[in-house]
């Protein structure tokens, strides 16, 4: 397959995402297009041995950086690696598409300018993957929609079980909504008639959610509007830092410690990595006409070649026509 990659999405850029695409290149047999600034992007090839690898440059001279307004940016900058390497995704030259950039950008070039919506999304969703012990947790929207409406969370419902099944192997996907409380009266008014819809949808709906059960197995899909995810998915990953500092503050706290401390540290750097988002790299943008990843700004190499590892996911599981198909089901099933 063809994975077209955002040479100047992250923070960093290029360097990190330049240094992913070599890694997925040495692991998978696939062509990996490199999307930006072409000298930018030869300076870092030049710097490691990239020897029979299916690593090619499509040049892209603007760049929609991470402070720019994102409909501003999407309109001004035509030019861009987001315009042009969803561009080959909208035209057939590639498979899919990945990028550590601007969300709001991506979104506003994907919507209005490339691939457009599916036909009858209303709103696409920003998912993301949480790893588990057991498993892992499709939660959106996590930040396309700070607004949104019951139908647009049913809606997203629907593509949370679609992409648990396609990429997942999830075979009953268990769908939670997001709330204040396990009840089903419990939450404002989004929740609280979204928890209806979701009800009588055909889904496997298991109710309410509070976050503090949200990492207990008790659902496979957990759905809110794009501002509830963000705060809720940016909470998790403070929380996952601060008591990593901690941990490592009490550790050096004594000699008797710092001793047991040297002795767990391969099982501390197990857990670290069980639980770092870079290991998952990105999450789809759900109800576009093509895959779309995308991950942290602050993205490393790993991070990058584990967010085209998500976008390989997809694409084998066909997760855009399983959508195109399951919102067309489920229309046909209001209409009747």
């Amino acid at each position: 397959m063809r994975i077209a990659v955002d040479a100047m999405g992250s923070d960093n850029y290029p360097v990190p995402d330049v240094a992913g695409a070599i890694e997925a290149a040495r692991e998978w047999p696939d062509e990996i297009i490199l999307v930006g600034q072409e000298e930018a992007i030869r300076r870092e090839l030049a710097k490691t041995d990239t020897a029979g690898l299916k690593l090619h440059i499509v040049h892209a001279p603007e760049v929609i950086e991470m402070d720019d307004e994102p409909a501003w940016a999407a309109r001004e900058k035509p030019q861009s690696s987001m315009h042009i390497g969803m561009g080959l995704v909208r035209d057939g030259q590639a498979d899919a598409y990945v990028t550590a950039g601007n969300t709001g950008g991506v979104l506003a070039v994907a919507t209005l300018y490339t691939l457009r919506r599916i036909r009858g999304v209303k709103r696409p969703a920003l998912a993301t993957i949480i790893p588990l012990p057991s498993g892992h947790i499709v939660a959106l929207d996590i930040g396309a929609n700070a607004d949104a409406r019951p139908e647009y969370l049913l809606q997203f419902a629907l593509m949370g079980d679609i992409y648990a099944r396609a990429v997942l192997n999830c075979s009953s996907p268990r769908i939670a909504l997001l709330s204040n409380g396990e009840e089903p009266g419990k939450g404002n008014t989004l929740v609280k008639e979204s928890y209806g819809l979701l009800a009588s949808s055909g889904l496997n709906f298991v109710g309410n959610v509070e976050p503090k059960e949200a990492l207990t197995c008790r659902a496979d899909v957990i759905v809110s509007d794009g501002f509830t995810g963000n705060i809720f998915i940016k909470s998790l990953e403070a929380t996952a830092r601060m008591l990593s500092e901690l941990i490592r503050a009490e550790i050096k706290g004594s000699p008797l410690t710092a001793v047991g401390g040297l002795l767990a540290k391969p099982a501390f750097k197990r857990v670290a990595r069980r639980v770092d988002p870079f290991e998952i790299g990105g999450g789809p943008l759900l109800g576009v006409n093509g895959v779309v990843i995308i991950g942290h700004g602050r993205s490393n190499a790993r991070a990058i070649k584990n967010a085209i590892g998500q976008a390989r996911k997809a694409v084998l599981g066909g997760i855009v026509e399983a959508i195109r198909h399951g919102v067309s089901s489920a229309a046909e099933d209001d209409h009747a």
